[in-house]
């Protein structure tokens, strides 16, 4: 496979796609492109400041995958990419969003742009110059994204923040980035900066899209900062499109700190390139179109919402928004989108409804259910070798869609072409279950750093177990050494702020180390195995991966809600459990345990005869090295709040295993390894 150049300055140009879009502006870094004095002055060693690394050759490796890099769009920065939406696309739907009492509305493109210049304009007219951080944090809604191309578009970078972060956590964000501004969604979110008023001196302002405004004037309303610019921008009628023609591809756009499993989260610099980058090369996947419609419900705060704005930028995708978890279900229902971007803990949640509702039927209903999911998988099989099935086959297919796989999408919309994964792995069990029900989820991969979108599957071209090619520009390969991943493109970071040391461990010239491992195949498409640093070493030498048996399990067993599976320096392999809340009080109460808690079914002999059954049927098909020996089920599930989770519900691994560490050690009490 041909090697394919993805170097950020790169100066290959392109016939642009359509005339209007501006051509490319240099974007060679030059001695004035720092940030203004009164912020050089604060952080004269600033990351973003030097200059970018050499592009070297990766270490030596066994496999490589590349994509040729898709049509150059033109555009010099996100902000340009939306002056060039709203001018050719004025009265295209762009989002739908619900009120205040959840009555879905409609934002045309032109009505976007009266908010987002007001929201710019409101900033400059605050002293927001070139550069400087402006951080948001709220659930997404709307006005997240309003706010962000607000930002943008007034020069500023947007440095994310989750809204489950601690009032400690918001300050450590606020001051690393030195934020001079901060948008929040509520009073709640007003709160926890109040509390920290006294460590937040460079905070000059927040700005709350509900309510809560006040505390001496620290505090102001949205429409208070759009009325200020509209005032603004009467008097400076030329400054909004001036600040955005001269913005470059390498301006600082966007400062995600990584949730991180251990440790102070890390600030990810992200150019405008990273995003203008992701967004060409979606385009040029034609995966998605401005017939498609969207419904976004991911964090922004994390990089996978984020490269789900700038694709709506792009390609005038018409998008619904609500970031409210219990409501998606019912939006599903009302929105009727044809794609949908989500995290496996989604499909798990569907799936352990789906099953256990299915199993609490019984008799006639359940048979009825498991042989529907037979012929679907025959049906599955077919179309994953390129064929649709025929005859017989189809005929049963038609009859299992119209008993059982039809309300199953129907609960999505009844429009959906397909699901995008990302975030985290995707066992393929799960996978094929939904194709089986006629549901194909598209796997993908990336990473904070690599701007969230670096391979992805596709509907004419999938493999499950794999997170499919690269995208076009972006070109891996997996060492020799270990099986690491090691990727390069446009959309790499500039680096991690202020930690030049760590970035020297990250980068290896433009080649970002994923710290995953994985296996490229002879079509090019990836399949990753685990994570390069929660790979199990046992005390016989053997290597296992958790991650994998994690899937599996949780695939195997519809009741269950997290595993984590342990035995590095151990002789054999044990794991944690514990049960998802939905499905195991359904299940509870068909068997007449209703009035249980939660704590009482974990220790339940009938529950943990179900677990042991799910573990068995697993243990059967792995290697004696890798098989579950022993596994308890934890009185409670992990939790943001409980310290297993992280902010972007990854679970730490670490602190789990130190919480639970006098369980895991009974699991080896007379182990000869540990006498």
């Amino acid at each position: 496979m041909s090697e394919t150049g993805t170097d950020s300055g790169t100066d290959e140009t392109k016939n642009a796609p359509e005339s209007k879009k501006p051509e490319k502006a240099d974007t060679t870094p030059k001695a004035d492109a720092a940030e203004p004095e009164k912020a050089d002055a604060a952080e004269p060693e600033k990351a973003e400041e030097k200059p970018a690394p050499a592009d070297l050759d990766p270490p030596p490796f066994s496999a490589r995958t590349a994509v040729p890099a898709a049509e150059v769009s033109g555009f010099n920065s996100v902000s340009e990419m939306y002056l060039h939406r709203i001018t050719e696309t004025p009265d295209w739907d762009a989002f739908y969003y619900p009120d205040a009492s959840d009555n879905w509305q409609t934002m045309k493109w032109a009505e976007v742009h009266e908010r987002v210049r007001a929201i710019a304009a409101g900033l400059r007219a605050l002293g927001l110059q070139d550069e400087e951080r402006v951080a948001i944090l709220s659930h997404t809604r709307v006005d997240w994204v309003l706010a962000d191309l607000g930002i943008l578009c007034a020069g500023g970078a947007t440095t994310t923040i989750y809204p489950s972060n601690t009032p400690e956590e918001c300050t450590f964000i606020l001051t690393d980035s030195s934020s001079r501004f901060c948008f929040v969604e509520d009073a709640s979110q007003v709160d926890k900066l109040i509390e920290e008023k006294d460590n937040l001196g460079q905070v000059e302002k927040v700005i709350t899209f509900t309510d809560g405004a006040g505390h001496d004037g620290w505090v102001i309303s949205l429409a208070e900062l759009e009325k200020l610019g509209q005032e603004h921008h009467e008097e400076h009628p030329d400054e909004f499109e001036e600040v955005i023609h001269r913005i470059r591809l390498d301006w600082l756009a966007t400062l995600i700190y990584t949730s991180g499993t251990t440790g102070r989260p890390k600030g990810v610099e992200l150019l405008h390139d990273c995003w203008v980058y992701t967004a060409e090369a979606m385009a040029g996947l034609g995966l998605l179109s401005h017939d498609d419609k969207q419904y976004l419900w991911l964090p922004l705060s994390h990089s996978f919402g984020k490269v789900l704005e700038v694709s709506i930028l792009m390609m005038g995708i018409p998008t619904a928004i609500d970031g409210r978890i219990p409501k998606l279900v019912e939006n599903l229902s009302v929105v009727k989108p044809t794609f949908m971007a989500a995290a496996p803990r989604i499909f798990e949640k569907v799936y352990n409804r789906v099953v256990s509702t299915a199993r609490a039927g019984g008799g006639l209903k359940y048979n009825i259910f498991k042989w529907s999911v037979g012929v679907g998988r025959e049906v599955s099989k077919a179309r994953q070798q390129g064929t649709e099935p025929s005859g017989l086959l189809a005929l049963k297919g038609a009859l299992a869609d119209r008993l059982v796989f039809g309300k199953i999408k129907a609960t999505f919309g009844g429009r959906l072409r397909f699901f995008i994964s990302g975030s985290a792995p995707l066992s393929r069990e799960m996978a094929e279950f939904f194709h089986a029900a006629d549901v194909l989820i598209l796997e993908g991969y990336g990473l904070t750093e690599s701007s969230a979108a670096s391979f992805v599957n596709l509907p004419h071209e999938y493999r499950f177990g794999t997170v499919g090619k690269p995208l076009p520009g972006t070109e891996a390969v997996t060492l020799e050494e270990d099986g690491e991943i090691l990727i390069r493109s446009r959309g790499i970071m500039r680096g991690y702020r202020g930690l030049p040391d760590t970035n020297a461990e990250t980068m290896h010239g433009r080649w970002l180390r994923t710290g995953d491992i994985g296996e490229i195949d002879p079509d090019g498409k990836l399949r990753i195995t685990d994570r390069k640093k929660d790979l199990i070493k046992t005390s016989g030498g053997k290597y296992v991966a958790p991650g994998h048996l994690e899937s599996r399990l949780k695939a195997e067993c519809p009741y269950l809600s997290q595993v984590l599976v342990h035995g590095n320096k151990r002789n054999y392999c044990t794991a944690l459990v514990t049960l998802d809340p939905d499905s195991i009080a359904k299940w509870a109460a068909d068997q007449g345990l209703g009035d249980l808690s939660y704590e009482q079914l974990a220790d339940d002999p009938k529950v943990k005869a179900i677990v042991q059954e799910a573990v068995d049927r697993m243990n059967r098909e792995l290697a004696r090295y890798e098989t579950i020996k022993k596994f308890a089920i934890l009185p409670e599930d992990f939790s943001i709040e409980g310290g297993e989770l992280t902010a972007s519900m990854k679970v730490k691994r670490k602190a789990v295993e130190q919480k639970y560490m006098d369980v895991l050690d009974s699991f080896y009490e007379g182990a000869m390894a540990d006498i």
